[in-house]
């Protein structure tokens, strides 16, 4: 606690991957980005304007905007963004909390103006539930131009609200013709999919040797780190030999004190490197994935953390759906005509069907680390 104390005193990161619109140095202190930093503020001039944090969303995503992990942006990633004070410059630590610790993005003023309008929101759940409800954003794409698809909803002639999924090229009027697609009716499939790779034995064997291919690699960085906590704990032992031949002077204590911060700030990262890649043993991974088979999927963040944990993209098409799972060789093509058959018992689908783009590539799924999921297991694990 102490060394993470004096970390913010001096404008350094604790830990984690940084903030979206900075960048860390060698000595893991804060700097402007000159990229994202702009993307920052406009995100809060927007919603001060009157625009939603769904809409902030879909701006950065459409923009090709990643969050810190390299994803795409969510509604939380946005309204944690919109939270953060450490765009008007402050770093806390516990009860530590410094002023203008670092280079500041956002004025305060606008900062505040900001948080007493997200006060002001929070007295309408119904349009966050309406905004934030769409089970597939973030991985859903046009099949025909690679564009991200979005949930809309509106009213009919006779006045039934109906949801569905909308292309954002198609939105703009920019050229693409993809239809749009009935929400429910494409989540219920996209649902009744994954839980099918849920119940293979073989697909969970795949993930879990995967999972232990990458747990057991090598990490680069500790070695590092404890040779460097070496070098620094032998400098120790050579100044404290020196003042206790009688050699003291401000140089060595100086000296002293810069070995001494130099350790524990090697060991705070040995801690943390150690934290962030935690052991498994094959049994528990096991144990883990099962519990998805017990998952109520008329639960809506249950069906949330089964499509969060093994789906990485979807492609639609106008005849047929992909997707690619988190695992090796993981894609699934499901033509609209079987789509029928699974979504017979439900709403059906509303497209009028045109051939499907030809010869489009797509990229492999990639593996997901299993650490990375724990939250989304004990949150399955507490409805179960």
């Amino acid at each position: 606690m102490r060394g993470q104390t004096e970390n913010i005193l001096k404008g350094r990161c604790n830990g984690g991957r940084g903030t979206f619109g900075y960048t860390l140095d060698s000595e893991r202190k804060f700097h402007i980005d000159p990229f994202t930093s702009p993307f920052v503020l406009e995100s809060f001039r927007k919603y001060n304007e009157g625009s939603t944090m769904k809409e902030i969303r879909d701006w950065l995503n459409e923009n090709g905007i990643k969050n810190p992990v390299g994803g795409a942006f969510t509604y939380n990633s946005v309204e944690h963004m919109l939270k953060n004070r450490r765009y008007i410059g402050e770093l806390k630590y516990r009860d530590v909390l410094i002023p203008d610790a670092i280079p500041s993005i956002v004025s305060a003023e606008l900062f505040n103006d900001v948080q007493e309008k997200m006060l002001k929101n929070k007295k309408a759940p119904a349009r966050r539930k309406a905004e934030d409800d769409s089970l597939l954003t973030t991985k859903l794409f046009c099949g025909y131009c690679g564009a991200l698809m979005f949930g809309e909803s509106g009213t009919s002639r006779t006045g039934e609200a109906y949801r569905y999924y909308k292309c954002a090229t198609a939105k703009k009027h920019k050229g693409c013709k993809k239809k749009t697609v009935r929400k429910q009716w494409l989540e219920d499939l996209v649902v009744n999919q994954t839980m099918q790779l849920v119940k293979d034995d073989a697909a969970m064997e795949s993930i879990i040797a995967k999972v232990m291919e990458l747990q057991n690699k090598e990490n680069t960085n500790i070695p590092l780190y404890e040779k460097q906590l070496r070098d620094a704990e032998s400098g120790i032992q050579n100044m404290l030999n020196a003042i206790q031949t009688g050699i003291l002077t401000s140089s060595t204590k100086e000296r002293l004190e810069q070995l001494e911060e130099t350790k524990r700030e090697l060991e705070a990262r040995i801690a943390e490197e150690k934290l962030a890649k935690p052991k498994v043993t094959e049994e528990f991974i096991w144990f883990w994935l099962l519990r998805f088979r017990k998952l109520d999927m008329s639960l809506k963040d249950q069906r949330q953390a089964l499509v969060d944990t093994f789906i990485n993209a979807i492609y639609l098409y106008d005849d047929k759906v992909l997707i690619t799972f988190n695992y090796k060789e993981g894609t699934q093509t499901v033509t609209f005509g079987e789509a029928t058959e699974v979504a017979s018992e439900g709403s059906g689908s509303d497209l009028d069907c045109i051939p499907a783009p030809q010869k489009r590539q797509l990229s492999k799924a990639v593996f997901f680390v299993l650490h990375d999921y724990f939250p989304l297991a004990a949150t399955a694990d507490n409805r179960t």
